[in-house]
């Protein structure tokens, strides 16, 4: 299995101390808590979007312009850029720029996102959500494999004659996810399209998120595409670790709860509003290691996933939330990838190694020969375990 760091960059207070920390040393915590990811072995990083609610993951791109400069082996990704609300040749021009600053490091996730207050906030109808996905896609997938686009335009996007996007992708066009948290459409679009999908597994009920799974394997088969490609990502609640599941529970239930409690907008409430209830049941990772090894085991059960994406408890003290990354690295990661592997970023994999257009280079040549932004690079890290 591999290891995604999911930074959506939640802002709120802790709800037991009341401390905030200010905006730019949050977004400071998102890349340093990257570069922690990549010293341990994590597998890849991502960033969210969000335009309403308490968070200041609004410019993606910027973070992850940031993020190329600050790592050097680490695949970068968004979760989830929200596609129906952008400008896809903006999108085309913008995570081309970062895949060239990364050397090829880049693999997008799209969605349409689940705060329903952006649609309106940036003039968009919520109703035409999946139909904005769709035609935006098919623009940016043209953008990102053809010169010279024409594109005849529809009612959810405008003509385009002869445009080529600036800069080219790397080396040939990133990969894209399709992200999938409430309904099958995203779940179809990626099987019909032969691209991957990744499940939120966030808030709900495994099997809703399983249901969606299923529906994608049974689609890409049936549409035709070679099912050895047919990956899955799965994200994950809360993550927790201590000694004890007791330790686990005390000193992680009064934070889970004051945000359960304060979290109460269509798309991000959950069923789970204490905190036993949701280590129990739901896909939060809180617990000792062993029963957060057991927890992803149970997820791959129903998913069958390739990678599993983790997220930090961001209103605990910094520090804290630095030792919970090294000490699942340490002792979750090896077992999960020792019990559960996979092709996924492998030679097998036809993203494993892009080629590059000119010179058949790979990314990882590129970037060891020259270094990303010109710098030299680290020995680079075998991932843990």
């Amino acid at each position: 299995m591999r290891f995604q760091l999911l930074d959506i960059v939640p802002y709120r207070t802790d709800p037991v101390t009341g401390q905030q920390v200010p905006p730019h040393v949050r977004l400071e915590q998102t890349i340093a808590a990257a570069r922690r990811a990549e010293e341990l072995g994590f597998d890849a990083v991502a960033v969210g979007e969000r335009h309403a609610g308490p968070f200041l993951s609004s410019s993606p791109t910027v973070l992850l312009g940031a993020l190329a400069a600050a790592t050097t082996r680490i695949r970068l990704g968004s979760g989830v850029t929200v596609l129906p609300l952008l400008d896809p040749v903006r999108v085309a021009e913008d995570y081309a720029t970062i895949d060239q600053l990364s050397a090829g490091r880049l693999e997008l996730t799209i969605g349409k996102g689940n705060e329903v207050a952006q649609y309106p906030l940036l003039g968009y109808r919520i109703d035409d959500q999946w139909e904005l996905l769709a035609a935006k896609y098919d623009v940016l997938h043209k953008l990102w494999t053809e010169t010279e686009v024409d594109w005849a335009g529809d009612a959810y996007t405008r003509p385009l004659a002869g445009v080529t996007a600036l800069p080219r992708p790397f080396a040939g066009p990133p990969r894209i996810w399709h992200g999938s948290a409430t309904t099958l459409f995203s779940a179809g679009l990626a099987a019909s399209k032969g691209d991957p999908l990744f499940s939120a597994n966030a808030i709900q009920p495994l099997n809703n998120y399983g249901v969606l799974v299923d529906h994608y394997r049974s689609e890409y088969a049936r549409h035709g595409h070679d099912p050895a490609f047919a990956y899955v990502g799965a994200g994950s609640g809360a993550l927790f670790i201590a000694d004890t599941t007791q330790e686990a529970i005390d000193q992680y239930g009064p934070v889970y709860e004051g945000i359960v409690a304060a979290t109460n907008v269509p798309g991000n409430n959950t069923p789970y509003r204490d905190i036993r209830h949701a280590v129990a049941e739901g896909p939060s990772l809180v617990g000792t290691p062993e029963q957060i090894i057991d927890k992803i085991g149970s997820f791959h059960d129903r998913l069958g996933h390739d990678i599993q994406s983790i997220s930090l408890p961001t209103t605990l003290p910094f520090e804290q939330q630095l030792d919970i990354l090294q000490r699942f690295a340490e002792e979750v990661i090896p077992e999960v990838r020792r019990q559960f592997p996979t092709t996924l970023w492998t030679d097998a994999d036809p993203y494993g190694r892009r080629p590059a257009f000119a010179g058949g280079v790979s990314p990882t040549d590129a970037a060891s020969a020259v270094g990303v932004l010109g710098q030299p690079q680290d020995e680079a890290r075998s991932p843990a375990g």
